[in-house]
Protein backbone atom coordinates (compact mmCIF):
# COMPACT_ATOMS: atom_id res chain seq x y z
CA UNK A 1 0.00 0.00 0.00
CA UNK A 2 1.57 3.32 -0.88
CA UNK A 3 1.51 6.39 1.77
CA UNK A 4 -1.19 9.04 1.40
CA UNK A 5 0.34 11.64 -0.98
CA UNK A 6 -1.61 14.34 1.56
CA UNK A 7 -1.49 13.82 5.12
CA UNK A 8 -4.55 14.65 7.42
CA UNK A 9 -4.28 14.70 10.76
CA UNK A 10 -7.55 12.51 12.23
CA UNK A 11 -8.95 11.90 15.69
CA UNK A 12 -10.59 8.64 16.01
CA UNK A 13 -13.27 8.55 18.99
CA UNK A 14 -14.08 5.12 20.09
CA UNK A 15 -11.80 2.18 19.99
CA UNK A 16 -14.11 -0.66 19.74
CA UNK A 17 -14.03 -3.08 16.95
CA UNK A 18 -14.83 -0.09 14.05
CA UNK A 19 -12.55 2.93 15.79
CA UNK A 20 -9.63 0.15 16.48
CA UNK A 21 -9.66 -1.17 13.17
CA UNK A 22 -10.35 2.76 11.46
CA UNK A 23 -7.57 4.41 13.06
CA UNK A 24 -4.56 1.55 12.61
CA UNK A 25 -5.82 1.32 8.97
CA UNK A 26 -5.93 5.24 8.46
CA UNK A 27 -2.86 4.96 9.67
CA UNK A 28 -1.41 2.63 7.20
CA UNK A 29 -2.87 4.88 4.58
CA UNK A 30 -0.16 7.84 5.55
CA UNK A 31 -2.36 9.99 7.90
CA UNK A 32 -1.15 10.99 11.35
CA UNK A 33 -4.17 9.09 13.50
CA UNK A 34 -5.04 9.42 17.51
CA UNK A 35 -7.73 6.94 18.62
CA UNK A 36 -9.09 8.01 21.87
CA UNK A 37 -11.11 5.96 24.33
CA UNK A 38 -12.59 6.51 28.24
CA UNK A 39 -10.82 2.44 28.32
CA UNK A 40 -7.66 2.37 29.25
CA UNK A 41 -7.33 -0.79 28.15
CA UNK A 42 -7.80 -0.60 24.40
CA UNK A 43 -5.33 2.69 25.06
CA UNK A 44 -2.67 0.21 26.58
CA UNK A 45 -3.28 -1.87 24.10
CA UNK A 46 -2.65 0.26 20.89
CA UNK A 47 0.34 2.24 22.85
CA UNK A 48 2.08 -0.59 23.56
CA UNK A 49 1.78 -2.01 19.77
CA UNK A 50 -1.10 -4.80 20.62
CA UNK A 51 -4.51 -5.02 18.98
CA UNK A 52 -7.52 -4.74 21.95
CA UNK A 53 -9.06 -7.64 20.22
CA UNK A 54 -8.43 -10.19 17.93
CA UNK A 55 -8.88 -9.27 13.99
CA UNK A 56 -6.70 -11.13 11.27
CA UNK A 57 -3.82 -8.35 10.49
CA UNK A 58 -4.76 -5.53 13.14
CA UNK A 59 -1.95 -6.16 15.09
CA UNK A 60 0.78 -5.75 12.68
CA UNK A 61 -1.17 -3.00 11.86
CA UNK A 62 -0.97 -1.21 15.16
CA UNK A 63 2.86 -2.38 15.55
CA UNK A 64 3.80 -0.98 12.17
CA UNK A 65 1.44 2.93 12.79
CA UNK A 66 3.67 3.06 16.45
CA UNK A 67 6.59 2.39 14.57
CA UNK A 68 6.58 4.87 12.08
CA UNK A 69 4.91 7.31 14.80
CA UNK A 70 1.58 7.56 12.77
CA UNK A 71 -0.79 5.85 15.35
CA UNK A 72 -1.07 6.63 18.87
CA UNK A 73 -3.86 6.40 21.59
CA UNK A 74 -4.67 8.57 24.59
CA UNK A 75 -7.73 8.81 26.90
CA UNK A 76 -8.08 12.33 26.52
CA UNK A 77 -10.35 14.14 23.97
CA UNK A 78 -9.35 17.23 24.24
CA UNK A 79 -5.32 16.63 23.72
CA UNK A 80 -6.44 14.27 20.46
CA UNK A 81 -8.64 16.69 18.43
CA UNK A 82 -6.00 19.80 19.16
CA UNK A 83 -4.63 19.39 16.32
CA UNK A 84 -7.37 17.35 14.05
CA UNK A 85 -8.70 18.14 10.66
CA UNK A 86 -11.50 15.02 11.25
CA UNK A 87 -12.76 13.60 14.08
CA UNK A 88 -14.03 10.20 13.37
CA UNK A 89 -16.99 9.33 15.51
CA UNK A 90 -16.90 5.59 15.98
CA UNK A 91 -19.09 4.71 19.53
CA UNK A 92 -21.78 2.17 19.88
CA UNK A 93 -25.23 2.70 19.06
CA UNK A 94 -26.57 0.04 20.74
CA UNK A 95 -30.40 -1.40 20.53
CA UNK A 96 -32.46 0.27 23.18
CA UNK A 97 -35.72 -2.53 24.78
CA UNK A 98 -38.20 -1.19 22.33
CA UNK A 99 -35.82 -1.64 19.14
CA UNK A 100 -34.46 2.15 19.03
CA UNK A 101 -30.97 2.78 18.75
CA UNK A 102 -29.14 4.03 22.03
CA UNK A 103 -27.91 6.98 21.28
CA UNK A 104 -26.05 8.15 25.05
CA UNK A 105 -22.70 7.65 23.73
CA UNK A 106 -23.11 9.48 20.77
CA UNK A 107 -24.75 12.51 22.34
CA UNK A 108 -22.06 12.62 25.13
CA UNK A 109 -19.09 12.44 22.60
CA UNK A 110 -20.22 15.34 20.44
CA UNK A 111 -21.09 16.91 23.45
CA UNK A 112 -17.30 16.74 24.59
CA UNK A 113 -16.48 18.04 21.17
CA UNK A 114 -18.37 20.79 21.17
CA UNK A 115 -16.58 21.90 24.48
CA UNK A 116 -13.33 20.50 23.71
CA UNK A 117 -12.82 22.19 20.19
CA UNK A 118 -10.53 25.29 20.25
CA UNK A 119 -9.61 25.24 16.72
CA UNK A 120 -9.69 27.92 14.37
CA UNK A 121 -12.00 27.15 11.84
CA UNK A 122 -14.67 24.69 11.59
CA UNK A 123 -13.93 21.19 12.69
CA UNK A 124 -15.00 18.15 10.15
CA UNK A 125 -16.76 15.69 12.68
CA UNK A 126 -17.79 12.43 10.60
CA UNK A 127 -19.87 9.70 12.12
CA UNK A 128 -18.96 6.39 11.16
CA UNK A 129 -21.80 4.75 13.89
CA UNK A 130 -24.89 3.90 12.34
CA UNK A 131 -27.18 5.89 12.70
CA UNK A 132 -31.04 6.59 11.44
CA UNK A 133 -31.28 8.73 8.92
CA UNK A 134 -31.72 12.33 10.17
CA UNK A 135 -29.48 11.81 13.47
CA UNK A 136 -26.57 13.61 12.03
CA UNK A 137 -28.97 16.82 11.91
CA UNK A 138 -30.28 16.60 14.90
CA UNK A 139 -26.21 16.20 16.88
CA UNK A 140 -25.78 19.32 14.59
CA UNK A 141 -28.61 21.08 16.48
CA UNK A 142 -28.60 19.69 19.54
CA UNK A 143 -25.02 18.23 20.51
CA UNK A 144 -22.47 20.29 18.61
CA UNK A 145 -24.60 23.93 18.80
CA UNK A 146 -25.37 24.80 14.94
CA UNK A 147 -22.67 24.26 11.94
CA UNK A 148 -20.61 27.63 12.20
CA UNK A 149 -18.11 25.16 14.13
CA UNK A 150 -18.47 22.07 13.00
CA UNK A 151 -19.40 19.90 9.76
CA UNK A 152 -21.41 17.01 10.01
CA UNK A 153 -20.44 14.61 7.98
CA UNK A 154 -21.96 10.78 7.53
CA UNK A 155 -18.86 8.33 6.49
CA UNK A 156 -20.82 4.90 7.50
CA UNK A 157 -18.66 1.66 7.88
CA UNK A 158 -19.15 -1.65 5.99
CA UNK A 159 -17.13 -3.93 7.86
CA UNK A 160 -17.31 -7.32 8.96
CA UNK A 161 -15.72 -8.99 11.49
CA UNK A 162 -13.32 -11.60 10.92
CA UNK A 163 -12.68 -9.38 7.27
CA UNK A 164 -12.36 -5.98 8.65
CA UNK A 165 -8.94 -5.13 7.74
CA UNK A 166 -9.67 -6.47 4.18
CA UNK A 167 -13.06 -4.95 4.12
CA UNK A 168 -11.40 -1.28 4.45
CA UNK A 169 -8.19 -1.84 2.61
CA UNK A 170 -10.28 -3.42 -0.55
CA UNK A 171 -13.74 -1.46 0.18
CA UNK A 172 -17.05 -2.63 -2.13
CA UNK A 173 -18.68 0.24 -1.15
CA UNK A 174 -17.14 3.63 -0.04
CA UNK A 175 -19.89 6.46 0.98
CA UNK A 176 -19.21 10.10 2.58
CA UNK A 177 -22.44 12.33 2.70
CA UNK A 178 -23.00 15.33 4.30
CA UNK A 179 -24.30 19.27 3.38
CA UNK A 180 -20.96 21.19 3.56
CA UNK A 181 -19.08 19.61 0.08
CA UNK A 182 -16.33 20.99 0.93
CA UNK A 183 -16.15 18.92 4.09
CA UNK A 184 -17.67 15.75 2.36
CA UNK A 185 -14.44 15.84 -0.09
CA UNK A 186 -12.05 16.41 2.66
CA UNK A 187 -13.42 12.96 4.21
CA UNK A 188 -13.52 11.34 0.84
CA UNK A 189 -9.79 12.18 0.70
CA UNK A 190 -8.88 10.36 3.52
CA UNK A 191 -9.46 7.01 1.53
CA UNK A 192 -7.87 8.16 -1.81
CA UNK A 193 -4.87 5.82 -1.37
CA UNK A 194 -7.67 2.78 -1.68
CA UNK A 195 -8.21 3.87 -5.58
CA UNK A 196 -12.16 3.26 -5.02
CA UNK A 197 -14.16 5.79 -6.36
CA UNK A 198 -16.56 7.09 -3.51
CA UNK A 199 -20.31 7.32 -3.64
CA UNK A 200 -21.32 10.89 -2.82
CA UNK A 201 -24.39 12.13 -1.31
CA UNK A 202 -26.33 13.94 0.87
CA UNK A 203 -26.58 13.66 4.60
CA UNK A 204 -29.97 11.35 5.24
CA UNK A 205 -28.87 9.28 2.02
CA UNK A 206 -25.62 8.31 3.69
CA UNK A 207 -27.35 7.48 6.64
CA UNK A 208 -29.81 5.62 4.72
CA UNK A 209 -27.68 3.71 2.79
CA UNK A 210 -26.20 1.97 5.60
CA UNK A 211 -29.96 0.33 6.81
CA UNK A 212 -30.48 -0.30 3.09
CA UNK A 213 -27.49 -2.43 2.72
CA UNK A 214 -27.54 -4.29 6.39
CA UNK A 215 -31.33 -5.16 5.81
CA UNK A 216 -30.59 -6.36 2.41
CA UNK A 217 -27.99 -9.27 4.19
CA UNK A 218 -30.39 -9.84 6.54
CA UNK A 219 -32.73 -10.27 3.92
CA UNK A 220 -30.69 -12.73 1.36
CA UNK A 221 -29.93 -14.67 4.83
CA UNK A 222 -33.59 -15.54 5.53
CA UNK A 223 -34.45 -15.72 2.34
CA UNK A 224 -31.72 -18.99 1.31
CA UNK A 225 -32.79 -20.42 4.85
CA UNK A 226 -36.49 -20.59 3.53
CA UNK A 227 -35.79 -21.41 0.40
CA UNK A 228 -33.23 -23.90 2.01
CA UNK A 229 -36.08 -25.27 4.45
CA UNK A 230 -38.42 -25.83 1.89
CA UNK A 231 -36.24 -27.58 -0.30
CA UNK A 232 -34.92 -29.82 2.29
CA UNK A 233 -39.01 -30.63 2.91
CA UNK A 234 -39.39 -31.72 -0.04
CA UNK A 235 -36.01 -33.62 -0.42
CA UNK A 236 -34.19 -31.22 -2.55
CA UNK A 237 -30.64 -30.19 -1.94
CA UNK A 238 -31.17 -27.03 -0.75
CA UNK A 239 -27.45 -25.95 -1.57
CA UNK A 240 -27.49 -27.05 -5.26
CA UNK A 241 -30.85 -24.55 -5.70
CA UNK A 242 -28.93 -21.35 -4.29
CA UNK A 243 -25.80 -22.45 -5.46
CA UNK A 244 -27.66 -22.36 -9.24
CA UNK A 245 -29.51 -19.67 -8.27
CA UNK A 246 -26.63 -17.48 -8.16
CA UNK A 247 -25.31 -18.63 -11.48
CA UNK A 248 -27.65 -15.85 -12.86
CA UNK A 249 -25.27 -12.54 -12.84
CA UNK A 250 -28.28 -10.71 -14.83
CA UNK A 251 -31.19 -11.20 -12.96
CA UNK A 252 -30.41 -12.32 -9.74
CA UNK A 253 -27.47 -11.19 -8.42
CA UNK A 254 -27.22 -7.93 -10.00
CA UNK A 255 -29.31 -4.74 -10.07
CA UNK A 256 -32.19 -6.17 -11.33
CA UNK A 257 -35.16 -4.95 -9.71
CA UNK A 258 -33.67 -3.12 -7.16
CA UNK A 259 -34.80 -0.15 -8.10
CA UNK A 260 -37.64 1.42 -6.16
CA UNK A 261 -40.85 1.63 -8.27
CA UNK A 262 -44.79 0.14 -8.35
CA UNK A 263 -45.67 -2.38 -7.37
CA UNK A 264 -45.04 -6.00 -9.08
CA UNK A 265 -47.94 -8.05 -11.02
CA UNK A 266 -48.03 -10.31 -14.21
CA UNK A 267 -48.33 -13.81 -15.03
CA UNK A 268 -45.71 -15.27 -12.77
CA UNK A 269 -44.75 -13.49 -9.10
CA UNK A 270 -48.41 -13.53 -7.66
CA UNK A 271 -48.71 -16.78 -8.98
CA UNK A 272 -45.84 -18.44 -8.19
CA UNK A 273 -45.38 -16.77 -4.83
CA UNK A 274 -48.80 -18.31 -3.44
CA UNK A 275 -48.32 -21.57 -4.81
CA UNK A 276 -44.87 -21.69 -3.01
CA UNK A 277 -46.62 -20.74 0.01
CA UNK A 278 -50.07 -22.49 0.06
CA UNK A 279 -47.10 -25.59 -0.31
CA UNK A 280 -45.06 -24.80 2.36
CA UNK A 281 -48.18 -24.81 4.33
CA UNK A 282 -49.16 -28.22 3.37
CA UNK A 283 -45.70 -29.27 4.65
CA UNK A 284 -46.56 -27.71 8.09
CA UNK A 285 -43.73 -25.13 7.24
CA UNK A 286 -43.31 -21.94 8.18
CA UNK A 287 -41.81 -19.43 6.14
CA UNK A 288 -42.65 -16.27 7.12
CA UNK A 289 -40.65 -14.19 4.68
CA UNK A 290 -41.79 -15.64 1.86
CA UNK A 291 -45.47 -15.17 3.43
CA UNK A 292 -44.82 -11.66 3.43
CA UNK A 293 -43.72 -10.64 0.37
CA UNK A 294 -46.84 -10.44 -0.86
CA UNK A 295 -49.09 -8.67 1.52
CA UNK A 296 -45.68 -5.75 1.19
CA UNK A 297 -46.66 -5.66 -2.33
CA UNK A 298 -50.21 -4.54 -1.73
CA UNK A 299 -48.94 -1.90 0.79
CA UNK A 300 -47.16 -0.62 -1.68
CA UNK A 301 -49.64 -0.74 -4.17
CA UNK A 302 -52.19 1.10 -1.09
CA UNK A 303 -49.34 3.70 -0.49
CA UNK A 304 -49.95 4.70 -4.77
CA UNK A 305 -53.00 4.38 -4.78
CA UNK A 306 -53.24 7.07 -1.55
CA UNK A 307 -50.45 8.89 -3.49
CA UNK A 308 -52.87 9.29 -6.63
CA UNK A 309 -55.82 9.78 -4.60
CA UNK A 310 -54.50 12.76 -3.09
CA UNK A 311 -54.15 14.70 -6.03
CA UNK A 312 -56.71 17.87 -6.10
CA UNK A 313 -57.54 17.11 -10.17
CA UNK A 314 -60.93 16.25 -11.26
CA UNK A 315 -59.74 14.21 -14.40
CA UNK A 316 -56.53 11.93 -14.15
CA UNK A 317 -54.75 10.73 -17.45
CA UNK A 318 -53.25 7.30 -16.93
CA UNK A 319 -49.83 6.54 -18.70
CA UNK A 320 -49.84 2.43 -18.99
CA UNK A 321 -52.00 -0.17 -17.88
CA UNK A 322 -49.93 -3.15 -18.44
CA UNK A 323 -48.32 -4.48 -15.34
CA UNK A 324 -44.98 -3.17 -16.79
CA UNK A 325 -43.98 -1.32 -20.07
CA UNK A 326 -42.86 -3.55 -23.39
CA UNK A 327 -45.79 -5.88 -22.79
CA UNK A 328 -49.36 -5.92 -23.16
CA UNK A 329 -50.28 -8.32 -20.58
CA UNK A 330 -52.82 -7.18 -18.35
CA UNK A 331 -53.09 -10.18 -15.98
CA UNK A 332 -52.79 -8.85 -11.89
CA UNK A 333 -51.25 -5.11 -13.45
CA UNK A 334 -51.71 -2.96 -10.65
CA UNK A 335 -52.82 -0.31 -12.49
CA UNK A 336 -55.81 -2.15 -13.07
CA UNK A 337 -55.83 -2.14 -9.56
CA UNK A 338 -55.63 1.16 -8.94
CA UNK A 339 -58.01 2.28 -11.68
CA UNK A 340 -60.73 -0.03 -10.13
CA UNK A 341 -59.98 1.80 -6.66
CA UNK A 342 -60.21 5.41 -8.84
CA UNK A 343 -63.24 4.69 -10.70
CA UNK A 344 -64.88 2.90 -7.12
CA UNK A 345 -64.39 6.64 -6.13
CA UNK A 346 -65.83 8.46 -8.31
CA UNK A 347 -62.63 9.80 -10.07
CA UNK A 348 -62.87 10.35 -13.86
CA UNK A 349 -60.13 8.56 -15.68
CA UNK A 350 -58.84 8.23 -19.46
CA UNK A 351 -55.74 6.24 -20.07
CA UNK A 352 -52.93 5.26 -22.74
CA UNK A 353 -50.87 2.17 -22.85
CA UNK A 354 -48.57 2.35 -26.07
CA UNK A 355 -49.29 -1.54 -26.59
CA UNK A 356 -52.84 -2.10 -25.51
CA UNK A 357 -54.80 -2.22 -28.32
CA UNK A 358 -58.18 -4.16 -26.87
CA UNK A 359 -59.51 -5.48 -29.78
CA UNK A 360 -56.27 -7.96 -30.36
CA UNK A 361 -56.80 -9.47 -26.45
CA UNK A 362 -58.25 -12.57 -25.70
CA UNK A 363 -58.00 -15.66 -23.43
CA UNK A 364 -56.74 -15.02 -19.74
CA UNK A 365 -55.30 -11.66 -20.74
CA UNK A 366 -58.44 -10.15 -21.70
CA UNK A 367 -60.83 -11.82 -18.75
CA UNK A 368 -58.60 -10.49 -16.32
CA UNK A 369 -59.33 -6.93 -17.50
CA UNK A 370 -63.01 -6.90 -18.28
CA UNK A 371 -63.65 -8.44 -15.14
CA UNK A 372 -61.72 -5.95 -13.50
CA UNK A 373 -63.35 -2.92 -15.33
CA UNK A 374 -66.11 -3.91 -17.89
CA UNK A 375 -66.22 -0.88 -19.08
CA UNK A 376 -62.35 -0.46 -19.75
CA UNK A 377 -62.82 0.00 -23.81
CA UNK A 378 -64.52 3.83 -22.57
CA UNK A 379 -61.13 4.76 -20.65
CA UNK A 380 -58.58 3.89 -23.18
CA UNK A 381 -57.92 6.84 -25.77
CA UNK A 382 -55.63 5.55 -28.78
CA UNK A 383 -53.49 8.75 -28.64
CA UNK A 384 -51.02 10.49 -25.83
CA UNK A 385 -52.34 13.84 -27.07
CA UNK A 386 -55.82 12.94 -26.33
CA UNK A 387 -55.16 12.32 -22.38
CA UNK A 388 -52.93 15.07 -22.25
CA UNK A 389 -55.60 17.45 -23.68
CA UNK A 390 -58.32 16.07 -21.49
CA UNK A 391 -56.45 15.67 -18.46
CA UNK A 392 -55.64 17.62 -15.59
CA UNK A 393 -52.97 16.03 -14.01
CA UNK A 394 -50.79 12.75 -15.78
CA UNK A 395 -50.05 9.50 -13.17
CA UNK A 396 -46.73 7.94 -14.97
CA UNK A 397 -47.48 3.84 -14.14
CA UNK A 398 -44.98 2.52 -16.68
CA UNK A 399 -41.65 4.30 -17.49
CA UNK A 400 -42.99 5.95 -20.80
CA UNK A 401 -40.13 5.61 -23.89
CA UNK A 402 -38.10 8.56 -24.44
CA UNK A 403 -40.63 9.90 -27.13
CA UNK A 404 -43.50 9.54 -25.19
CA UNK A 405 -41.49 11.33 -21.72
CA UNK A 406 -40.94 14.39 -24.00
CA UNK A 407 -44.34 14.39 -24.99
CA UNK A 408 -45.78 14.51 -21.71
CA UNK A 409 -42.78 16.57 -20.74
CA UNK A 410 -44.08 19.25 -23.29
CA UNK A 411 -47.53 19.46 -22.39
CA UNK A 412 -46.83 21.43 -18.92
CA UNK A 413 -49.29 19.11 -17.04
CA UNK A 414 -48.54 18.27 -13.12
CA UNK A 415 -46.89 14.97 -13.30
CA UNK A 416 -47.18 12.14 -10.45
CA UNK A 417 -44.70 9.41 -11.56
CA UNK A 418 -45.48 5.98 -9.62
CA UNK A 419 -42.78 3.81 -11.20
CA UNK A 420 -39.68 5.26 -9.13
CA UNK A 421 -40.46 6.01 -5.38
CA UNK A 422 -44.12 7.25 -5.73
CA UNK A 423 -42.04 10.57 -5.68
CA UNK A 424 -44.77 13.92 -7.41
CA UNK A 425 -42.82 16.40 -10.02
CA UNK A 426 -44.37 19.48 -11.19
CA UNK A 427 -43.83 20.45 -14.49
Amino acid sequence: MNASTCEIRVAVLGLGYVGSVTAACLAHLGHRVTGVDRDEHKVKSIETGRAPFYEPRLAELIQEGRANGRLSATALLETAIEQAEIALVCVGTPSERNGNLGLDQLRRVCGQIATAWQGNGRLIVAVRSTVFPGTCEELTAECLGGSDRFAVVSNPEFLREGNAVSDFLEPSLLVVGGVDWSAVEKVAELYRPLGVDPCLVSLRTAEMIKYACNTFHALKVAFANEMGALSGALGIPGAEVMDTLCRDTKLNISPAYLKPGFAFGGSCLPKDLRALVYRAGRLDLKVPLLETILSSNDQHLRRAIQKVMDLPAARLGVFGLAFKENTDDLRESPVVALLEHLIGKGRQVRVYDPHIRLEEIYGSNQRFVLAAIPHIANLLEPKLENVLEWADHIVVAQRPAAAAAEVIRRSGLPMLEITAAVTTVTK
